[in-house]
């Protein structure tokens, strides 16, 4: 089983940093990893990403139980012009056991029970045939005598044992017969094919008119009577499978799956992948006690924060440097929980303790995610260390980290072609106090002006948000990088609790000196302003 790391939802470079970095030290302990992210990369984390060279993570977007995380049951497969016969010995008279019918690319095309082949052969009128020649051979234990052993038959089956009883035959038929002179009556009309009987061949007039019209002749040592009786089960399969098939798909949820499941009178299903290929199959034994994902979170440990579907997961470590949210684990875990100003410092320090070298490439993304969440060592969550582990990195790199730290900012600050939404959410996490939903986004740049040109319409839209997702409070704080403050753009129920947390005015677009961490300053100065005036 594979074991996903990922950050939050709206991931910054610490996140993506961290989940990558840690992924390959957890490989290199000899886990089995994943570095996942939780949504779209914004510009600066894709500038880190494109300088030293790494892939991006793939898209993670739930993770309950899905059917690729069952072990499937193998089940026997034919192509579709298998005989019903050969079908029927594959089945081994379970009435239970399920046959899956495939193309020659192991497309599914369609299945067989036994109570399949019964029913819909019943339903067949028995007097059609649509069968390989060889599969014809196999079960009238014949002999070709003209005619290609390659292709199919299609047709009406006759039987006629004198001439007396000959009518209707033609290119539609197919004529089982004993009689010599109903075989040439036959070969004139340009029968399909003609099956003689009895261990004999026609005699010498009708062989000749036979060859001469290109009719098909088998030979059989059973009578008239006994392959009019078997004949049917040289149909091909796919004349009596089922095509309304129930299957499921890898990446199908088991809730879907279970409904599905209680609803159907089947015991087996088939699972395919993407392009319809058979993977093997299930039955409801394997959602009794579904097995879970295995995920390790990075850089938050708040359901609100993290991916869908994380209580169906099983959580078995968290690596954080913020406040401890809500999540709830059944078994003890590893939880890493440390006063630092980035989640890549804590990481940095795991491959020290493992005695680990760093390679380059993953010593650039640590770099970056300290640079990143910490603004270059001046933010005031940066510790000692914080400075440590980017003195350390920047010595495996030989990089100048202000000079490197401004270049990724400058990457990552532009807005142009970003919606007023994208930008809100582009690094926005919620946090809830006394059961009120916060939500605070926050946006670094180095150009506050192209900022306050738009921001009558920041202003309607954080309003908005508001007040249609049930925010108590929505703030979007635009961090100056150079400044080291930040200009705030809100909407509250109470706005008193805003002013007083960041004694400013009631105005938007206010400036607060010095406000640059989201963690250590934002989030604890409104819940102390929350105490004061939330509860009046």
């Amino acid at each position: 089983m594979t074991t996903f790391i990922f950050g939050h939802k709206n991931p910054d470079t610490d996140s993506i940093a961290s989940a990558i970095a840690l992924s390959y030290l957890k490989n290199k302990q000899g886990m089995n990893t994943k570095p996942m992210k939780l949504g779209e990369l914004n510009k600066e984390t894709e500038f880190v990403l494109n300088k030293f060279g790494v892939e991006e993570p793939e898209l993670l977007l739930d993770v309950r139980p899905q059917v690729r995380d069952l072990k499937h049951e193998s089940i026997d497969k034919v192509l579709p012009d298998e005989s019903i016969e050969e079908c029927k010995n594959i089945l081994k008279n379970d009435e239970t056991a399920l046959l899956a019918i495939v193309d020659g690319e192991d497309k599914l095309v369609g299945v067989a029970n036994l109570k399949d082949i019964a029913v819909k052969t019943l339903k067949r009128d028995m007097e059609e045939i649509d069968a390989s020649v060889s599969n014809l051979l196999t079960i009238l234990e014949g002999k070709l005598v003209d005619g290609s052993e390659n292709g199919n038959i299609e047709g009406r089956v006759k039987l006629i044992a004198r001439m007396d009883d000959f009518e209707d035959v033609d290119s539609k038929n197919v004529l089982i017969t004993s009689s010599s002179r109903v075989a040439k009556k036959a070969a004139e009309n340009r029968v399909r094919l003609i099956i003689f009987t009895n261990g004999k061949m026609p005699d010498e007039e009708a062989i000749k008119k036979i060859k001469e019209e290109e009719t098909m002749l088998i030979t059989t040592d059973m009578d008239i009577f006994s392959v009019a009786r078997v004949i049917d089960r040289s149909n091909d399969i796919s004349t009596v499978m089922n095509t309304e098939v129930i299957k499921f798909y890898e990446d199908d949820f088991l809730d879907d799956v279970r409904e599905v499941m209680l609803e159907s009178k089947r015991r087996s299903f088939p699972i395919v992948d993407k392009d319809n290929k058979l993977l093997g199959c299930i039955d409801r034994n394997h959602i009794i006690n579904p097995g879970r994902k295995e995920v390790i979170l990075v850089d938050h440990n708040e359901y609100g924060q993290s991916v869908n579907g994380l209580k169906e997961a099983r959580v078995i470590e968290i690596v954080d440097h913020h406040k401890i949210g809500g999540i709830m684990t059944s078994n003890p875990i590893s939880f890493r929980n440390m006063i630092v100003g980035s989640t890549c410092t804590i990481v940095y320090s795991m491959f020290k303790e493992a005695n680990i070298d760093i390679p380059r490439e993953i010593a650039g993304l640590l770099i970056s995610g300290i640079t990143s969440d910490t603004l270059i060592l001046r933010s005031p969550t940066t510790t000692d260390k914080d400075r440590e582990a980017v003195d350390e990195l920047s010595k495996i790199l030989d990089i100048d980290i202000k000079e490197y730290g401004m270049s990724m900012f400058k990457a990552g600050t532009s807005l142009e072609g970003y919606t007023i939404e994208e930008i809100f959410y582009r690094d926005f996490k919620e946090f809830t106090v006394d059961g009120h939903k916060i939500g605070i986004g926050q946006v670094f740049t180095l150009d506050i002006d192209e900022i306050m040109a738009k921001k009558q319409e920041y202003i309607d839209f954080i309003k908005g948000k508001q007040e249609e997702d049930g925010y108590y409070m929505a703030i979007l704080a635009f961090t100056d990088i150079i400044e080291e403050s930040s200009y705030l753009i809100y909407g509250a129920e109470k706005t008193n609790i805003v002013t007083e947390a960041f004694k400013i005015k009631n105005e938007q677009g206010a400036l607060v000196p010095g406000l640059v961490s989201r963690k250590k300053q934002m989030v604890p100065n409104i819940m102390d302003a929350y105490n004061i005036y939330g509860k009046e």
